[in-house]
């Protein structure tokens, strides 16, 4: 049940589970890759990525003093994980880290109306929302915690025009720059 503090109890969990059920080992709906988040403040940003990204909570384990221990959520087909940051744990989130090394992609049939709802729940644009050479309407958000998202869906584009998208691109690599801005410049989270 999503919201009760302390031992949350789910269908997910196997330990409660009866003696005549069978235990997958990937259990129904998981995929071979999960993404695993570390935040501060867990229960806020379960509030973003459901207005962000239609997120839909599946389980949420709190610390006595409410803190999230693990939570589970599916945005679109994909479930993704999230705990947040503990003293002494070597996992920690971009904002401790200043930076994040991965980025999460989002695959839409309404790329244009996931941007809008992103930005307006209160992410910032890393690369613009546009037509990229390889034929997706693309762009990069950075989340409230330090998380950064691409948001993509195929389209049609002509030859000629992926072609001049991609010889723009490759001018700004071959001169050190890159689409999402010059490499001095960063979004601050």
């Amino acid at each position: 049940d999503v919201g009760m503090v302390g031992m949350s109890s789910s269908t997910e969990d196997s330990s409660r589970l009866s003696d005549n059920q069978v235990i997958r080992p990937i259990p129904p709906g998981e995929h071979s890759v999960t993404p695993y988040l570390i935040v501060n403040n867990g229960s806020k940003a379960i509030d973003f990525y459901k207005q962000a990204f239609n997120a839909e909570e599946h389980f949420r384990e709190t610390m006595p003093d409410g803190k999230i221990l693990h939570a589970r959520m599916r945005i679109g087909d994909s479930i993704v994980r999230l705990s947040e940051e503990f003293p002494g744990s070597l996992q920690k989130s971009p904002v401790s880290l200043g930076s994040t090394t991965v980025t999460l992609h989002i695959y839409t049939e309404n790329v244009d109306g996931l941007w809008q709802q992103a930005i307006q729940a209160g992410a910032k644009v890393v690369l613009p929302l546009d037509n990229q050479f390889w034929g997706e309407r693309y762009g990069m958000l950075v989340d409230p915690f330090g998380h950064q998202w691409s948001i993509s869906m195929a389209i049609k584009m002509s030859p000629e025009e992926m072609a001049a998208k991609r010889k723009a691109v490759m001018s700004m690599f071959s001169n050190g720059e890159h689409p999402g801005g010059k490499s001095s410049e960063t979004v601050q989270i």
